[in-house]
């Protein structure tokens, strides 16, 4: 009788373990965020942000139970321009003085198919949290890196109206054009590593 409840009570707690999702850590030294914004209505000017962290929550029988937390450190801006560089984190955008982070914290994941997820959530910028839709992709199998480490992938991409964040610096041109467009393409390239 107690070898049948010790049986019971393993297979139970196996059962439980492996309803709990995976977490997977945030590598900062191989992730990345990008943006690109139209400038004076002829080119695109390309920066990036140089330090990210956050937290994964995968369940892996059920993808859709997963979670992400992220947070960008909006003073790491760069996009090899000093002069600019300052600009940007003034009060004409970002003001990072007063709002040094942006985070992204999701609400629901939507497979499309073994490597394609729609990954909806509130993008916090500048103090204001507005609804966001990424498309990521992302390695469905993990990977063992040389030193032991199990890897997770993906990149994942949106297009954001800055002006929905407060984000409202808007010198015109004579034409009648923005200097600064009001889209931003996001790309976040993201490597993960099990907790």
């Amino acid at each position: 009788m107690r070898l049948t409840t010790t049986l019971a009570l393993l297979l139970l707690a196996s059962s439980a373990a492996a309803a709990e999702p995976s977490i997977w850590k945030i590598d900062p030294s191989h992730s990345s965020v990008q943006f690109a914004v139209r400038h004076l209505m002829v080119s695109t000017v390309r920066g990036h942000f140089g330090t990210i962290s956050g937290v994964a929550r995968i369940d892996e029988t059920d993808l859709t139970k997963s979670s992400v937390e992220a947070t960008i450190d909006a003073t790491s801006i760069d996009t090899r321009d000093e002069k600019r560089d300052a600009h940007l984190k003034d009060t004409d955008f970002l003001d990072v003085a007063k709002y040094p982070t942006i985070t992204f914290k999701s609400k629901s994941v939507r497979k499309l198919d073994d490597s394609h997820f729609e990954v909806v959530g509130d993008l916090t910028l500048r103090g204001v949290t507005r609804p966001v839709v990424l498309r990521a992709e992302g390695s469905p199998v993990p990977i063992t890196d040389p030193h032991g480490t199990v890897k997770l992938g993906g990149v994942a991409r949106a297009t954001i109206d800055r002006q929905d964040f407060g984000v409202s610096f808007g010198k015109m041109m004579d034409n009648g054009g923005l200097v600064v467009g009001d889209d931003v393409e996001i790309t976040i390239d993201v490597e993960l590593n099990r907790q």
